[in-house]
């Protein structure tokens, strides 16, 4: 395969396992530019990407605007706090605005799921998901999987466990749609209340014991606690959900066996994990930071190679 069946990246369930893998293989070349002396490529050059973004994002947003111009690509920048968005302006009025400046491609986070799906339906530039509400995130889960294969060459037959809060996670349900096209098995681990009813519907189990679930799992996967996204009091306390679900060093030294910890970020350090083992030679949370900017290449280089096509 050598490219990608859709001009738009909208979410992880619509792309095939060979997808995955082109991705993977993609950024796996950006991977070594990106640390050589000289780190862009001119292979977007001729190509406008607006990032815009309807919801607060650091490191999206920075991991994206650094592999836009690794690529040479022209890049602006769009807040929807300092716009016309405040003033009553719609979606579609303030992406049609932006594309009128001939940009090609958009990289979109907005709290309401589904909007990167609206928004492809009535504009012809390559539209990108960079999260939409508790939907979807694709290029996280992309930036996950491909962490975990690069750590041990393949994710077929491989134990994942997602820890946390899972009702109210995009990076969730996207890791989850990747790790099992990818042969990987999924168990999430968390307080019954953050567990989604559907879960058992996508195919994984549940474990509401962590130590069980440490015991079981090749890599952890630890979510942070969305408690801006959380409406009502889902547990009684973050000290209480990090005496149950956090993950410490003496955990870690109990199970009797090496796993992998990693964690989307930003993590609430001394809840979902301590320092000892966020800073460990057990964590690949940094490696999956740099994995971030190759992926996020490779997902722009592969789109703009189709935004002529239908």
């Amino acid at each position: 395969m050598s490219q990608l069946n859709s001009k738009h990246l909208l979410g992880i369930k619509g792309l095939s396992r060979a997808e995955l893998e082109l991705i993977f293989q993609t950024a796996d070349n950006f991977k070594d530019v990106i640390n050589r002396p000289i780190k862009k490529v001119p292979s977007l050059r001729d190509v406008t990407i607006a990032n815009v973004f309807f919801e607060n994002s650091t490191r999206t947003r920075l991991s994206f605007e650094l592999a836009e111009k690794r690529l040479s690509a022209d890049v602006i920048n769009f807040s929807s706090s300092s716009s016309s968005v405040k003033k009553g302006e719609s979606l579609l009025d303030t992406v049609n605005n932006i594309l009128a400046m001939k940009v090609d491609m958009i990289v979109m986070r907005h709290s309401s799921p589904g909007a990167p799906h609206f928004l492809a339906k009535h504009i012809d530039a390559n539209i990108i998901n960079a999260g939409d509400g508790t939907h979807e995130h694709p290029t996280q889960a992309l930036l996950d999987t491909f962490s975990i294969y690069k750590k041990y060459g393949s994710l077929d037959g491989k134990k994942i466990v997602i820890v946390g809060d899972i009702l109210h996670s995009r990076v969730a349900l996207s890791n989850i749609f990747a790790l099992q096209k990818l042969g990987a098995e999924v168990k999430v681990c968390g307080p019954i209340t953050l567990i989604p009813r559907y879960i058992s519907d996508l195919g994984v189990s549940v474990e509401l014991d962590i130590k069980k679930a440490l015991e079981w799992c090749d890599v952890a996967n630890v979510l942070r606690i969305q408690l801006e996204r959380q409406q009502i009091k889902y547990f009684p306390s973050l000290r209480e959900y990090s005496l149950y679900y956090g993950i410490n060093k003496v955990l870690l030294d109990s199970i009797g066996k090496e796993i992998t910890i990693m964690h989307p970020g930003p993590i609430n350090r001394g809840v979902e994990l301590t320092s000892d083992v966020a800073d460990s030679d057990h964590s690949i949370i940094l490696d999956q930071v740099e994995n971030g900017v190759a992926v996020r290449m490779a997902v722009l280089y592969l789109l703009a190679g189709r935004q002529n096509e239908n």
